[in-house]
């Protein structure tokens, strides 16, 4: 029994520990990318974030046609300071960690800051720690979690995989040139999982679904490829009608977007598990688009 309690002792102490050391150098890392963003300093927020990251924050801006690097800042509201918030848990695995605050995280938009959660993530090169993302968490649903949270009650962190360390790194990003035309997958999913990739670079998720994400390089003159696969989700029927449309948008104020592909079913039709078809942007597109 002694032996067995000197055990479990040991090691909730190299757990304290653990934290003691990762917290410090987290939080190190994530005011100097806060700091970064708000003094919009390109240098200090490449040196702060992780190469991966960094990618994919420029391919978003290429493929939104914005310019870079100074569409990195314009942002809807500043990262949350984390003076003032109670520090939950660091945790490590490998070569990612995740810390977790809660309290009134404040983006200094409209409204009053309430009590919620906010999981940083990061991810280790070298030596360092860079910071990867974050997550919040709005727990106004889920108000035995504020207060379970608010006593130190740390359950729900280590039930949510999100909250945890996962080791695992996040699939590699490939860096694309600036936009030829901007688009956007829409899919409409209702009791299944879509996952859509256009060109082989630009990969999608959807699940139980109705929503538009960018496509990361944008369309280009001629054909363009799309590849999807579906799948039911639990408690699904897996006869709902289901949406997979690819549209160009236009960057002339006014002028709406023009639908490229689509791939649709009715009530009761049966999808394709796998599907690759070829789409054109033809002369006709370009021209709706550019307004003439």
């Amino acid at each position: 029994m002694i032996r067995a309690f000197f055990t479990i002792f040991f090691s909730l102490t190299l757990i304290a520990a653990a934290q003691e050391d990762l917290r410090p150098a987290l939080e190190t890392t994530y005011s100097t990318w806060r700091q970064a963003i708000i003094s919009r300093d390109y240098a200090a927020w490449e040196r702060a974030t992780a190469s991966n990251r960094r990618i994919e924050v420029r391919n978003l801006i290429y493929s939104e046609k914005r310019p870079f690097p100074g569409s990195i800042f314009n942002i809807p509201g500043a990262p949350p300071a984390l003076q003032g918030l109670k520090f939950l848990e660091a945790t490590q695995s490998g070569p990612t960690a995740k810390a977790s605050y809660f309290g009134k995280i404040d983006f200094q938009v409209d409204g009053t800051p309430t009590d919620n959660l906010l999981v940083l993530s990061f991810i280790r090169e070298g030596n360092s720690w860079l910071y990867d993302r974050a997550d919040f968490v709005n727990l106004v649903a889920l108000p035995e979690v504020r207060r379970e949270l608010a006593e130190g009650n740390l359950e729900y962190l280590k039930e949510t995989p999100e909250a945890r360390a996962s080791g695992q790194l996040p699939p590699p990003a490939i860096p694309v040139n600036p936009a030829k035309y901007i688009a956007k997958v829409y899919v409409f999913s209702p009791g299944r999982e879509v996952h859509v990739q256009v060109n082989k670079v630009s990969r999608h998720r959807f699940a139980n679904a109705k929503d538009a994400q960018i496509v990361i390089g944008g369309l280009k003159d001629g054909a363009n490829e799309v590849q999807f696969s579906v799948k039911k989700l639990e408690g699904g029927k897996g006869t709902e009608a289901m949406t997979i449309r690819v549209y160009l948008f236009s960057e002339v104020e006014g002028v709406k977007p023009v639908k490229a592909f689509e791939y649709q079913l009715a009530e009761g039709e049966q999808p394709k598990d796998f599907g690759t078809q070829i789409f054109n942007v033809d002369d006709m597109m370009v021209r709706q688009i550019t307004g003439k």
